[in-house]
């Protein structure tokens, strides 16, 4: 339970659909903070708004200490991908080690059969495949971006009570139960850094991530000085600090020579990437090339591939159509209409001919 009107509600329903619930709620690095918790998961506010729900239910409820799990594992590969140039997704990383990883393993060992969250997800049983399947929820925040990386063990025992629910019905059953979060808002920002500004977390960990550097022209002009290529995206045009006669784009970031590579809009699209890390969620690894509906980025938007496996856990991805701004560190999931095939992380992006 994170404080929030989704944990909240998903409570609630399980509750009143007889299940015997416990209320969880993680401590996760930067409790007290003044910023957090304002409408993140990871302050004091939230931890306070769990309990408070909790009491209105009448569950029980526990505050477990994963400060330390977090912290070596999720945000340490959140600070090594961007000094590495790369943008990662900690979410992904955060449901699969610690949210259906680790809680998972001590509830089970609690006695527990099932960890319930407030993702906007379903999990279905194939009898035919004897796999269960990861599939979108029906709202429009559909959340199965985020967990293709859980594996067929993790899916037996996790629940996701608000598959069938939207948003505003969500709302309304924490309406009916009078849940003191019925009107909270959701946060847009990654936990643990609620103000979104990626570049403060980063340099007050790790300050020789600012090594200033040029910031340069496709055509090899230099336009002006970069504060360090950790504090760039692939696709950004706001915050560059270079007047130009049109928009500019960050098209690439140069490790080797710690460069920030810009151009025109057009400049960002590609049509090839390769992914590792993959994971199969909802079926088995598949030996030939295959078509699929692919995500690039968490959002709406699906693009039609092929999908040509390789060695190793990874996957080579081909566009039908051009793609802007396709990121190393991100993740790309694949489709079959609405369920989760898997997905890995985008490795190296191949530059158009």
């Amino acid at each position: 339970m994170s404080g929030g009107v989704d944990s909240s509600s998903t409570a609630a329903v399980l509750k009143e659909q007889g299940y015997d619930v416990i209320g969880i709620t993680l401590k996760l690095p930067g409790l007290g903070e003044p910023t957090h918790g304002k409408t993140g998961c990871c302050g004091i506010t939230g931890i306070e708004d769990a309990r408070r729900v909790a009491f209105r239910l009448g569950i029980p409820f526990y505050v477990l200490n994963y400060e330390k799990e977090f912290t070596n594992t999720v945000i340490a590969e959140f600070c090594k991908e961007y000094a590495q140039g790369r943008t990662p997704n900690p979410c992904v990383s955060c449901n699969k080690i610690v949210k259906l990883g680790s809680l998972l393993k001590k509830a089970r060992s609690l006695g527990a059969e099932y960890v319930a969250t407030g993702h906007y997800a379903r999990i279905k049983y194939n009898k035919t495949t004897k796999h269960y399947e990861l599939r979108k929820g029906i709202d429009s925040k559909d959340q199965s971006y985020f967990l293709y990386a859980l594996s067929q063990k993790q899916l037996q025992h996790i629940m996701f009570p608000l598959a069938g629910y939207t948003k505003d019905e969500v709302r309304q059953v924490a309406r009916r139960y009078k849940l003191p979060v019925a009107e909270k808002p959701g946060s847009q920002d990654i936990c643990f850094i609620p103000d979104n500004d990626y570049g403060k977390f980063l340099k007050e960990r790790h300050p020789e991530l600012a090594k200033p550097g040029p910031v340069v022209h496709i055509s090899g002009k230099v336009l002006g000085e970069h504060k360090g290529i950790a504090f760039y995206t692939l696709g950004q045009r706001k915050g560059l600090g270079i007047a130009y006669g049109e928009p500019i784009y960050v098209i690439a970031l140069d490790k080797k020579h710690n460069k920030v590579i810009v151009g025109s809009k057009e400049d960002t699209l590609r049509k090839e990437l390769i992914a590792d890390k993959v994971n199969w969620v909802s079926i088995a690894e598949p030996k030939r090339a295959f078509r699929a509906q692919t995500k690039i980025r968490y959002g709406p938007k699906e693009a039609l591939t092929k999908i040509i496996p390789l060695k190793g856990k990874r996957v080579r991805v081909l566009f039908d159509k051009p793609q802007s701004a396709i990121t190393p560190g991100q993740a790309v999931v694949f489709y079959r209409r609405d369920m989760v095939l898997g997905g890995g992380v985008i490795k190296t992006v191949k530059t158009n001919n």
